[in-house]
């Protein structure tokens, strides 16, 4: 795999948070003291985001540990299984993925791949009876998304996706504050996340068989997240344009994209995406009050406040081994994930709407 950039430059700019707020917290070390193993998870792909975040992660997690990677590069598997004491009956490649099926050592397999790879290994990995984790976005539209789930389920396997930010301190706060409306109604949601691309012109985000889409794909995903999570209910309908100052760059894929996402009541949300822009916050105003993240999607270095005054939440927790954490907990107790394979889809529908306002330039329903 290439090395992620968008990875790579959100690694640079923070470092690891998350923890639980609108859950009771729990010890992941204490849940499974004398109740049995941890369960094995196998990283498939050992990009930017798999050896900077989501290994070292582990060192954190007290439910799961890193039992096993799928690569397509020869080399990377000595560096790995020695730095991380993976055995190598624990190693697969691309073409013999599907033997992972025999390993008991592996109970979920984590899917950290360039988008399009995301439907294919998904469902390899439920058929091969192990449960899944799929990094976002989901995959390359919601069809693709629909289809992973029911894959999912027809082999009675758990599905998740990589939404780390559920539990981190400051995003759950903007869930509570805003699903209890604990400042009134909500007025008006604002929305960005970008970053000026510096990148491989080359690299595979940039192509749109293999990302689906640009700074949409990669960046607006979270900020439709985020308009979604902090209302608690879903858009009906979206108006969208984009811009693309650098043509030569951005062929393939978007840029920068501005869209207005409806919800019931009236609500209205105006976010933004963007491979060339530095963006990274959330605010929603109520009738009386308002309340923020002007550092909203980072792996640290959270920033919130209300109209009543600075958020103070711990800001160094492992967002990725809490994530991790709870979704080995749920496969144990056999209940769904709080961001299970719907909360992808979701997400798809709504960027499926947006190209689709891009491309006719009238609101299109969600």
């Amino acid at each position: 795999m290439h090395t992620l950039s968008r990875r790579k430059f959100l690694r640079t700019v923070s470092a690891s948070t998350g923890a639980m707020m609108l859950a009771p917290a729990w010890r992941p070390l204490d849940f499974f003291a004398g109740k049995g193993k941890k369960l094995g998870i196998a990283l498939v792909g050992l990009g930017s985001y798999s050896t900077y975040e989501l290994a070292p992660a582990f060192q954190f997690t007290g439910n799961c540990y890193l039992a096993g990677i799928v690569t397509g590069t020869p080399a990377k598997e000595k560096t790995w299984s020695e730095k991380y004491n993976i055995p190598a009956a624990n190693i697969y490649n691309y073409q013999n993925f599907d033997s992972i099926a025999h390993n008991p050592a592996i109970d979920i397999v984590y899917v950290v791949l360039p988008v399009f790879m995301h439907k294919e290994y998904t469902m390899r990995a439920a058929a091969a009876g192990k449960h899944v984790i799929c990094e976002k976005p989901m995959s390359m539209n919601a069809a693709d998304c629909s289809e992973m789930i029911q894959a999912c389920r027809k082999a009675d396997r758990l599905l998740s996706i990589g939404y780390r930010l559920h539990f981190e301190p400051y995003t759950m706060e903007m869930m509570r504050l805003g699903q209890q409306k604990v400042f009134g109604e909500l007025q008006s949601i604002e929305c960005s996340n970008g970053f000026v691309w510096g990148g491989d012109p080359n690299a595979w985000r940039l192509k749109k068989s293999m990302a689906g889409g640009g700074g949409m794909m990669d960046m607006g995903i979270y900020t439709i997240q985020a308009a979604r999570y902090v209302t608690g209910v879903e858009p009906v309908s979206v108006i969208a344009h984009e811009e693309k100052t650098k043509p030569d760059l951005f062929k393939e894929v978007d840029e920068t994209i501005h869209y207005e996402l409806e919800f019931p009541g009236g609500l209205v949300a105006h976010g933004s995406s963007s491979y060339n822009a530095n963006w990274n916050d959330l605010k929603a105003t109520a009738a009386k009050g308002w309340f923020e993240l002007t550092e909203a999607y980072r792996y640290n270095g959270m920033k919130g406040a209300t109209s009543n005054g600075p958020m103070t939440f711990d800001p160094n927790v492992n967002q990725q081994a809490l994530q991790m954490d709870d979704f080995a907990r749920c496969v144990v107790q056999n209940r769904p994930s709080r961001v299970a394979g719907e909360e992808g889809l979701k997400d798809m529908k709504v960027v499926d709407a947006i190209y689709r306002s891009i491309a006719s330039g009238a609101k299109e329903r969600i």
